[in-house]
């Protein structure tokens, strides 16, 4: 009789790439969804409803357009030129909705 012995188990966690990249990929997804909250409050800001409305689909057109950017919304490996785009954004979105309030 012959046994057949299993590969040894790897160590690590297989869907992580490392505690940089989690933080980056945290970070990208919190700042996201403040843009997109901003992006609705500008539109709700300017026109009431209908531009919160408006808000809501250009949040939904900047997530699409993230993902055609890098293959999934929340990649695993994120460029630091992505995370510093999306952070100049939200910095951005921010000074406007304190300029219209």
């Amino acid at each position: 009789m012959t046994y057949q012995h299993s590969p040894p188990a790897r160590s690590g966690n297989r869907v992580s790439a490392g505690a940089a990249s989690d933080l980056k990929t945290f970070l990208a997804a919190t700042l996201l969804t403040f843009s997109a909250g901003l992006v609705v409050l500008i539109g709700y800001g300017m026109a009431g409803g209908f531009g919160a409305f408006l808000g809501i689909i250009g949040a939904a057109f900047g997530v699409v357009w993230w993902h055609s950017l890098h293959g999934k919304v929340f990649p695993r490996d994120l460029p630091n030129s992505s995370l510093l785009g999306v952070t100049a954004a939200a910095v951005v979105l921010g000074l406007i909705v304190l300029a219209l309030s």
